[in-house]
């Protein structure tokens, strides 16, 4: 393995063309300098630099050599001002529904970031149920879940109401009532289906999507209803259905283990775009 130092040094010599300039370069001395380059040369058993020429230069090998070795400091300079730089090195862990990654969510994320680069930000989206008891391991640093009761240790909760949309423009008027669901263990999944089963209404599942998008597709579609918060609905072509009447609203809990520093910073700031999400969302 070729050492570094000793290839810094001969670079020094090969570029001033002297030792003296090159000890001089390298804030070292003459005899350090001629050291290193012995020590380079033997162990690649040739001669880099021709010292009877006036001034000195490379041999044939050595001018083979003096690129490669250009390009290995220039690496190793690039790694170490790589490892130098704090960005990303430490990393803030949060779990959302995938409905609450809006834009305005997206840019509070990017306003953080630009104030702590230092801090990467490692974002998972997936079922309230799942999140929380994740974070309740300890998986994330801060989450956003919904849920029908908050608990105590809540750092903010904020009103999440809930409708029956169809397709816009008509209305799914069939027995049993078509469903369009999210997965098992899905909140608005299991809201849907009590419903059902207080009005005693026979129902099936028409479609199942993972994701909200999938959801809202198949309702746009006509494939059946669904129960989904207000708030995601305004771009796509869904109605409130006149089916049923409408949902107790779920709270939108946002838990984190801490509140001061970097964490703080970004927990306020996920809290004033939730709190304004929920107050321009209304009630149906």
């Amino acid at each position: 393995m070729l050492d570094p130092r000793l290839l810094r040094t001969f670079v020094a010599i090969a570029d001033t063309a002297s030792f003296t300039r090159a000890a001089k370069r390298l804030n070292s001395t003459q005899s350090t300098v001629s050291q290193h380059l012995g020590r380079l040369e033997a162990g690649l058993g040739q001669s880099l630099i021709d010292r009877s020429s006036r001034p000195i230069a490379t041999t044939a090998s050595g001018e083979r050599l003096l690129g490669y070795a250009r390009r290995l400091l220039s690496l190793q300079d690039e790694a170490q001002a790589l490892l130098a730089d704090p960005w990303g090195t430490s990393t803030i862990r949060i779990g959302v529904p995938d409905d609450v990654v809006t834009s305005a969510m997206s840019q509070c994320f990017a306003r953080f970031a630009a104030r702590h680069r230092e801090i990467r930000l490692d974002v998972t989206t997936g079922l309230s149920r799942d999140l929380k008891r994740r974070f309740r391991a300890g998986e994330f640093d801060i989450a956003i879940v919904k849920e029908a009761v908050t608990d105590g240790d809540a750092r903010a909760s904020f009103p999440e109401p809930l409708a029956w949309f169809g397709p816009a423009g008509s209305e799914v008027l069939r027995d049993p009532v078509p469903l369009v669901t999210f997965p098992p263990g899905g909140l608005y999944r299991d809201v849907m289906i009590a419903r059902m089963e207080r009005e005693r209404r026979r129902w099936y599942i028409a479609f199942t999507g993972s994701s909200l998008g999938s959801v809202l597709s198949a309702v746009e579609a006509g494939l059946g209803v669904a129960v989904l918060p207000v708030s995601t609905t305004g771009a796509h072509a869904v109605s409130v259905s006149t089916m049923f009447g409408p949902e107790a609203a779920l709270s939108l809990s946002i838990y984190a283990w801490e509140a001061s520093g970097a964490t703080g910073d970004l927990l306020h700031d996920m809290m004033n775009v939730t709190a304004v999400r929920s107050n321009n969302q209304g009630y149906v």
